[in-house]
């Protein structure tokens, strides 16, 4: 069979990961189309779709024209009518010339139809910073459409989530928009074995720890690891809990962490100003304030458009340097025991 889903290699890429829940899904449901730029005859922008035009067909690898709120708004209208679209789109920054279409269509019809309309629809964004593409290619706005009530906004981080996000996403009556973050597609491991599904409903704890709480996703959880594994040099032994779903935020995972280590550093690629991280360090201090052994704590992008040169756009990412300093300062406080 042409269409077959392949048994997936010992070692894949994160790339190749979400290729194969992209062939999976395409194979399984025949309501499911994949539609964007460049998605078809070039393979995809990050090659994230290459291969896919000869199995399926043009009918449902479709190669848009360069207008962001045609093609989203074309994947709502097939979503209302019964299919199950799944539309990449470009860079983040490019979702901003959909905005409308998101935020005032896929987002309410549900509710103004009381009910009675649902937009089963699936958008794909590649997000974030590190990659020096400069300051109109290197947003991270996931954030701000996890302010938006009717759409559901999940990340995968790991390659785990990267193969199975997609078909939870798919399940769903109401639009999804999954963030992938670009630094991301080159990493490589091995899929859990016997792990065929995950939710869109729970956090997850990617390393176990007693001393401080380090909270984030994407690319900024890897730091995350990299920066606990320093840390537990020192014998500050971090947890890393790792969001996955950023709408609606898992609160109960979040406060079982920090109550458990009694310290929160939250770490988020966005700006700090109005960002995911203040409201993740709000609701701690709504829900878990008198747990708390020291303030919260967060790590964000510096205020600035990303800039292109390296060491600039380096300097103005959290680093694991910076989150080991930060975590530290949260367990050592100058001046206490």
């Amino acid at each position: 069979m042409p269409n077959a889903v392949p048994e997936s290699p010992a070692t894949l890429s994160y790339r190749d990961a979400v290729r194969e829940a992209l062939r999976q899904a395409l194979s399984e449901d025949p309501r499911v189309f994949l539609m964007g730029e460049d998605v078809g005859r070039y393979g995809g922008s990050y090659a994230v779709s290459k291969g896919l035009l000869a199995s399926f067909g043009p009918e449902r690898i479709r190669d848009t024209p360069l207008s962001e709120s045609a093609f989203v708004g074309a994947g709502i209208g097939a979503a209302l009518a019964g299919l199950r679209p799944i539309v990449e789109v470009m860079t983040v920054n490019f979702s901003l010339l959909a905005l409308d279409q998101i935020v005032n269509n896929a987002a309410t019809l549900s509710h103004m139809s009381g009910g009675q309309l649902s937009v089963p629809l699936v958008i794909r964004l590649a997000t974030g910073a590190g990659r020096q593409l400069g300051a109109q290619h290197s947003h991270s706005l996931e954030g701000w459409y996890a302010h938006v009530p009717g759409l559901r906004i999940a990340v995968p981080s790991t390659l785990d989530d990267a193969r199975f996000m997609l078909a939870a996403a798919l399940a769903l009556p109401d639009p999804v928009l999954l963030f992938e973050h670009l630094y991301l597609y080159n990493m490589e491991g091995s899929l859990t074995e016997g792990l065929a599904r995950v939710d869109l409903e729970h956090a997850a704890i990617r390393r176990s720890g007693r001393d401080v709480t380090l909270i984030s996703y994407g690319w900024s959880l890897h730091k995350c690891l990299a920066a606990a594994t320093t840390l537990a040099a020192e014998g500050i032994e971090a947890e890393v809990l790792d969001l996955r779903t950023l709408r609606p935020l898992d609160d109960a995972a979040i406060m079982a962490s920090v109550r458990h280590t009694r310290r929160a550093l939250i770490v988020d690629e966005g700006w700090r100003s109005g960002s995911l991280a203040a409201e993740i360090a709000m609701r701690i201090n709504e829900q878990a304030f008198y747990e708390l052994d020291a303030p919260v704590a967060r790590l964000c992008t510096a205020e600035v458009p990303i800039p292109y040169a390296r060491h600039l756009e380096e300097a103005a990412l959290p680093s694991p340097a910076g989150i080991v300093a930060a975590a530290r300062a949260l367990v050592q406080p100058a001046g206490g025991d």
